[in-house]
């Protein structure tokens, strides 16, 4: 007598599609939220730099970074021990956005005064690794006046510039539209590859790499 073969029927066959779709669409969905949450992270860096600069301003009445009183300011004895010093009282921040926390720029102590004044947290001390500011996607994140020399991507105008490095595409993207003007080459808000030199002319939104990484510069 022929032994009956056992195998799954249509309907167990459409549960299991059913319940692979769900867990799919579950995972993907988790991944859109987690990467929507990046984006309100590194778009805040935008938002909340500047709050930094009117704050310091309305306290000490001078420019965070380029102070010339700020160990007056801050005091002396909260200096000490840190690299807090005094700019030099120009009215800009000098300095690249990015330059080393070893090189003492302006926009290095522009860190210091602001987090020695509470607007900021973080370490006040060059030397400690974790001094310079870092976005959700850990790359380097900074400010500086738009000095000549100074700005990170041609074109732009405006008084200070922050720019944040290591965006990937897709984000720098979203970043744009949610802020700005949707054009990654045009307005206050521009993308240029990682490593670009100084006064780089912003790159298309249409040429832009979803998976490669940019640094995203605002200015105001």
């Amino acid at each position: 007598m022929r032994k009956q073969q056992s195998g799954f029927t249509l309907v167990e066959i459409a549960i299991v599609l059913v319940i692979i779709g769900l867990l799919l669409g579950g995972i993907l969905k988790g991944q859109e939220l987690i990467n929507s949450a990046k984006v309100k992270n590194l778009a805040n860096d935008y938002r909340v730099i500047p709050t930094y600069i009117y704050a310091y301003q309305d306290k000490f009445k001078a420019l965070p970074g380029d102070d010339s009183a700020a160990v007056s300011h801050l005091g002396s004895s909260a200096c000490d021990g840190s690299d807090c010093k005094n700019g030099n009282g120009n009215g800009v921040i000098d300095g690249n956005w990015n330059d080393a926390a070893s090189t003492k720029s302006e926009t290095v102590e522009f860190w210091s005064h602001v987090r020695i004044a509470n607007l900021a947290s973080g370490p006040t001390v060059t030397t400690d690794g974790s001094f310079t500011p870092r976005n959700a996607m850990t790359g380097v994140l900074g400010v500086s006046s738009t000095a000549t020399g100074q700005l990170q991507i041609s074109g732009m105008s405006g008084t200070y510039q922050v720019c944040s490095a290591g965006i990937p595409g897709k984000f720098a993207k979203q970043l744009d539209v949610q802020m700005d003007d949707g054009n990654t080459a045009a307005g206050s808000m521009r993308a240029v590859p990682d490593g670009s030199a100084m006064n780089t002319a912003g790159t298309a939104t249409a040429s832009i790499v979803d998976g490669d990484n940019y640094t995203v510069c605002m200015t105001f």
